[in-house]
């Protein structure tokens, strides 16, 4: 599968960093920190988005960046708060690049699926910005499988392609490997799964009662609520005390060892936080390991829905 590569040439690194926390509960002190140690550590990829923390994120970043950014991968997206037309994707591209202090955003995404705007529209107006030397990687985020292949056909009439995909995957959400994965192994279409922790469910905090966004935000709590999921972070947790390795780390490098994965988000508020996560960049997971880990989770049943003939 060809890899997306930094503007000297060397391919995107198995893990990236997310940085929707910059601007909200990661200072710039805390972001400089952690930006050293990714990269001391290998990783040359570094996401955010236009919409987060009302652009704080894009912001903070930018300044971490520094002089090092011909040698790293900088995705941002687009806003998920309004259609994906022309207007809105030049106007925003422009301001992402602003508060980035970048030229050319090496990945831009659509943040989410655009039901009202054409296409042909969209798609046609990123392969405008990308042929400026805007953008170098046109990518997508919470599609549907379809809606990744539309993409991609309506992409080739115009001379490119999709890129990238960023979609949900972790050990208690696993919907991805169904159709999004091989359509994306099928289409050479790199995948830097966000989430691995699960919102930090897999981390096996909450086994002890510890507080966090799980238990006091209402999206996360619907979303990893279910009492098969905490049993599941519990059975990890178990495993990770008899390998000696974080669950944290164990979390994050099952997500990377999928065939189809090619570059996994992590983050943290702070680098005491990031380091378990950060420790998955030397952890390449045996078949067997691999195996172990995902027989604690349901395997999701085929598109088919004919699970009885698997």
């Amino acid at each position: 599968m060809p890899q997306m590569q930094t503007k000297n040439g060397a391919p995107i690194s198995r893990l990236g960093f997310g940085a929707m926390q910059f601007g909200r509960t990661v200072d710039l002190g805390n972001a400089e920190e952690m930006f050293e140690a990714c990269v001391e550590a290998g990783i040359n990829h570094f996401d955010t988005a236009y919409s987060y923390n009302g652009g704080a994120s894009e912001s903070m970043l930018g300044q971490v960046l520094g002089a090092k950014v011909d040698d790293l991968i900088i995705g941002t997206k687009a806003p998920n708060d309004r259609p994906a037309n022309a207007g809105n994707l030049r106007t925003a591209l422009d301001e992402s690049r602003k508060r980035l202090g970048v030229d050319e955003v090496d990945i831009y995404y659509l943040h989410r699926f655009d039901a009202e705007t054409p296409f042909e529209e969209t798609f046609g107006t990123l392969a405008e910005m990308q042929s400026r030397g805007l953008l170098r990687y046109i990518g997508v985020s919470n599609f549907a499988a379809w809606q990744i292949m539309k993409a991609q056909a309506v992409c080739q009439s115009f001379g490119t392609r999709i890129d990238d995909c960023q979609p949900m995957y972790n050990l208690v959400k696993r919907q991805v490997e169904v159709e999004i994965l091989p359509a994306c192994a099928d289409q050479n279409i790199s995948v830097c799964p966000f989430s691995p922790l699960g919102g930090g469910l897999l981390t096996g905090k909450y086994i002890s009662g510890a507080k966090g966004r799980l238990l006091e935000d209402t999206t996360y709590a619907a979303r990893y609520g279910q009492p098969w999921m905490h049993e599941v972070a519990g059975e990890l947790a178990a495993l990770s005390q008899r390998s000696g390795l974080a669950a944290s780390t164990l979390a994050v490098a099952w997500v990377a060892r999928h065939p189809a994965v090619t570059s996994t988000l992590i983050s943290g508020r702070n680098l005491t936080q990031l380091q378990p996560s950060l420790d998955a960049m030397a952890l390449e997971l045996s078949e067997e390991s691999y195996a172990q880990i995902s027989q604690l989770s349901p395997k999701p049943t085929p598109a088919t829905d004919r699970s009885e003939e698997t």
